[in-house]
């Protein structure tokens, strides 16, 4: 029933050193033990670049384990809790130091089991480090504040506080850093965490919960369960025990995770879908702007909530932007990401590939001009592999301008001024981020202003982050606080204000 399988194949030899060999005969991991959970439902990880490359099965874990690991995560907490800060600080560095030498081997495993390409999973892996780093020194840094008291001889002060235990569900498109930079804050504000990862990357997540056992993280304070979302999301979501919930993933699961939480009083966060603009105007710097966007675009096959997938450019400059985003496509190189030769992989899984072509045929229909691309790439390999595609004479009605594709396909508009532009850009439920390229500082000052998104960029892609900036957007796009950043530890606190009199009375007069 179980497959015990090496995370890299064909290069066991070259890199046996690092070989971890995350044996199937776990599968979760509750309490400080790995273990096999019993169930009729098999989970099997495939490699999307070849889908005759199993890596491993294993049984998924039920309801009955994630309330176990609940329970535990709640006989944890005190302890964690009265563990000082900097002391959970340091085993976030001990984990920094981990996961810097198995930097090439977390690496690996999230190409072979996601399929982006090996340069974009090194990158995913240090910047999962990067936010490692950043909060294990907020261990030094959960901050109150001290505030003067209206009455005599009073001290007023808040402090923050750890909730209790939280709740973690995350997406496959960013299976290393995604998980770590909300199990980092939620552990470093000394909260206990119970974590459901998709199950189309679960040797991704099993590698981050061994490294933070490896730093010394307390049995019973980071649990894993690996199972569907009907199952153990739900009791995730549902049980009074877990007060705080951060997910990443779709608008309908998290919109109806939502509404379940908060109905019981959960804190939570959601970050779901994006749809996100790159605005050309008529002084652009071209090679620039057609550079980002094709980063934006087609880097990780279009899969992940900041791409670019629209282009609202000027009309005196759409034929020679066209051009050079054309240019840049053909020259993608498809396949087994692996490869370093290789710059796109293939869609996750085959769903994502038949919604990728779904929206193909759809913009067909509804009149976009097909550029580049459209359809599957069939000389690719045995994966689940899309053409980079390109669409003109795309208007704000059409379907492919308004919802969110997942996958490499850009839709290209015209707009005549910057108002119009920003009207366009707007012109969608979605809010995370977009991207202005002018050489006029008034033009760029007033599309910070007025897009609608959680994060704008000048001159720039739409994609990318920082460990000590906040990470979220508007409208659709998401709920509750910003992650990363202080945001994303203040998320998993809750402020205490406290009053101490020292006059010796205990008489106070109260201001309501």
């Amino acid at each position: 029933m179980y497959r015990t399988l090496s995370l890299y194949g064909a290069w066991l030899p070259k890199i046996a050193p690092l070989v971890y060999v995350w044996g199937m005969k776990t599968g979760s991991y509750v309490a400080g033990k790995w273990f096999a959970p019993k169930s009729d439902r098999t989970i099997r990880n495939v490699n999307p670049a070849n889908t005759d490359d199993v890596i491993a099965e294993f049984p998924a874990a039920t309801r009955e384990d994630t309330l176990r690991a609940i329970d535990v995560a709640s006989e944890a907490f005190p302890a964690w809790r009265d563990t000082p800060p900097p002391e959970r600080g340091r085993i976030l560095w001990r984990a920094v130091d981990i996961a810097r030498k198995r930097h090439e081997e977390i690496a690996q495993c999230l190409t072979r089991e996601e399929g982006k390409i090996i340069a974009e999973a090194r990158g995913e892996v240090t910047k999962g480090i990067n936010v490692l780093e950043f909060y294990a020194g907020e261990g030094f840094r959960i901050e109150g504040s001290t505030l003067p008291s209206e009455a005599r001889d009073t001290f007023t002060c808040t402090i923050r506080r750890p909730l209790g235990v939280v709740g973690m569900i995350t997406p496959w498109n960013f299976p290393w850093a995604i998980p770590v930079w909300k199990v980092a804050p939620a552990l470093v504000a000394g909260n206990t965490v119970v974590f459901k990862p998709a199950a189309l990357t679960p040797g991704t997540a099993a590698l981050m919960v061994e490294i933070f056992a490896e730093a010394g993280i307390p049995a019973g304070v980071l649990n894993l369960v690996i199972g569907p979302g009907s199952s153990v999301g739900q009791t995730i979501v549902d049980h009074p025990a877990v007060r705080a919930l951060s997910f990443t993933g779709s608008n309908q699961i998290g919109s109806a995770l939502y509404v379940s939480a908060a109905q019981r009083g959960a804190k939570v966060t959601c970050e779901m879908g994006g749809k996100n603009a790159v605005v050309v105007l008529r002084d652009a710097d071209l090679q620039k702007a057609a550079t980002a966007i094709h980063g934006g675009a087609f880097g990780s096959t279009g899969q992940r909530c900041t791409a670019t997938s629209r282009v609202i450019v000027h009309p005196d400059r759409k034929a020679e932007l066209l051009d050079l985003i054309v240019e840049r496509a053909k020259a993608i190189k498809i396949g087994d990401g692996r490869d370093e030769s290789v710059t796109m992989g293939p869609a996750v899984d085959s769903s994502q590939l038949d919604t990728d072509l779904e929206y193909i045929e759809v913009a067909k229909r509804e009149g976009a001009r097909l550029v580049l691309g459209g359809g599957r790439a069939e000389d690719a390999g045995k994966g689940y592999f899309v053409k980079p595609t390109v669409f003109d004479n795309v208007t704000p009605e059409m379907r492919i301008f308004k919802e969110e594709v997942f996958g490499p396909v850009l839709s290209v508009c015209e707009a005549k001024t910057l108002d119009e532009a920003i009207q366009y850009a707007n012109a969608v439920e979605f809010g995370l981020t977009a991207s202005v390229f002018t050489e006029d500082i008034t033009s760029a000052m007033r599309f910070v202003e007025r897009a609608e998104v959680g994060m704008v960029h000048v001159n720039e892609p739409t994609i990318g982050g920082e460990a000590q900036l906040p990470f979220g957007g508007t409208k659709a796009t998401g709920v509750g606080e910003r992650e990363m950043a202080r945001e994303g530890l203040n998320f998993f606190t809750e402020i205490k204000t406290v009053f101490i009199n020292y006059s010796g009375s205990a008489a106070r007069s109260m201001i309501r």
